[in-house]
């Protein structure tokens, strides 16, 4: 890889024919309840770390049509590490909340403390699945995981008087090896969003599609080298599980999952080898709607990311809050730069 250069490119406010018609700044507070303070969402989180050979940045931030109305940001991000050492274990979830639900941040937040909590008591044996590769058991493992927590947030729709599509939340996750030796990465989740890789300056969307979907590249992004029929010999798409749960509940006692309520999502699973130089970007739809769409956004963070030292927390928030016209969503965006 070469060096990175002394000075990076300016930030742009947008990218695209036009500025969006939104302003570019927060303009109104949510509205409080004094006795429900906790409740409050910030309007942007940053975190970021060093682990292995990989650093991360991390970013949840409101989107323009919700700082415009003063609604809370729908998008909640958790960034974990369990275990020390080589041994530990980094978690990076992110949820959306249901569109015009009252409590669909709350969902969203709910939902990643509970998966938070799942692969923190598991973490030690992840991390020696992860380090002998044993996909089949990570991908069944992260599926029971999911349906579990996922379970959890119906049974708390349940115990409000909720139907169950009146607090739920899409939820995407990645997992981290501290050990330098293992350069998986591992993503899981439900629900609508992106997962990207930049290899070579060229953006390669890696997101799994539901089954029996098929179909060419997306346009504008470089084609997956060859070498499998997923086109990618060192990334594994271990494909897109039917919604239902084929696992018994691990532990003694009644499942907290309601048998009713609406059609579940596909699970869907990637396990891919990092290469020096690479940056993956997992993001909830709010940044992958546009990745998609607008070529001059993908452009934009290539120029910024490629062959460069990771950025810092500060211009990763301008890097990933890079306006489009037409997309004003929530934006949760985590990036894996490897060394």
């Amino acid at each position: 890889m070469s060096p990175a250069p002394l000075h990076r490119p300016a930030p742009a406010d947008h990218a695209g024919s036009g500025p969006p018609a939104y302003d570019a700044e927060p303009v109104a507070l949510p509205a409080a309840d004094p006795d429900a303070l906790d409740d409050l969402v910030p309007d942007t989180v940053l975190d970021g770390a060093r682990y292995g050979s990989c650093t991360l940045r991390a970013l949840s931030a409101r989107g323009d049509s919700a700082r415009f109305r003063g609604e809370p940001r729908r998008d909640a991000l958790l960034t974990a590490r369990f275990g020390t050492g080589d041994d530990a274990l980094v978690l990076v979830a992110m949820a959306t909340g249901a569109r015009a639900a009252a409590g669909a941040h709350r969902a969203a937040a709910e939902v990643c403390r509970w998966i938070g909590r799942a692969v923190g008591r598991d973490h030690l044996r992840l991390v020696e699945d992860l380090r002998a590769a044993r996909r089949g058991d990570l991908k069944s493992g992260l599926h029971r995981l999911t349906d579990r927590s996922l379970g959890r947030l119906r049974a708390s729709a349940a115990e409000q008087g909720l139907a169950p599509e009146e607090y739920t939340a899409g939820l995407r996750c990645l997992l981290l090896p501290a050990d330098p030796r293992c350069r998986t990465r591992v993503f899981f989740g439900v629900g609508a969003g992106g997962l990207f890789r930049l290899r070579d300056g060229a953006w390669q969307d890696l997101e799994p599609r539901p089954a029996g979907v098929t179909g060419a590249p997306v346009a504008g992004f470089g084609p997956p080298p060859a070498g499998t029929p997923d086109g990618d010999r060192l990334t594994l798409d271990l494909g897109v599980t039917a919604p239902a749960n084929p696992h018994p509940h691990p532990h003694p006692g009644p499942d907290p999952r309601p048998s009713a309520g609406p059609p579940r999502e596909p699970f869907r699973f990637r396990a891919s080898l990092a290469r020096p130089g690479d940056v993956l970007l997992l993001c909830t739809a709010g940044l992958a709607d546009p990745l998609r769409d607008e070529p001059g956004l993908r452009g934009l963070l290539a120029g910024r990311w490629a062959g460069r030292t990771p950025p810092g927390l500060t211009a990763f928030l301008g890097d990933t809050r890079t306006r489009a016209e037409g997309h004003a969503d929530d934006r949760t965006a985590a990036a894996v730069w490897e060394a």
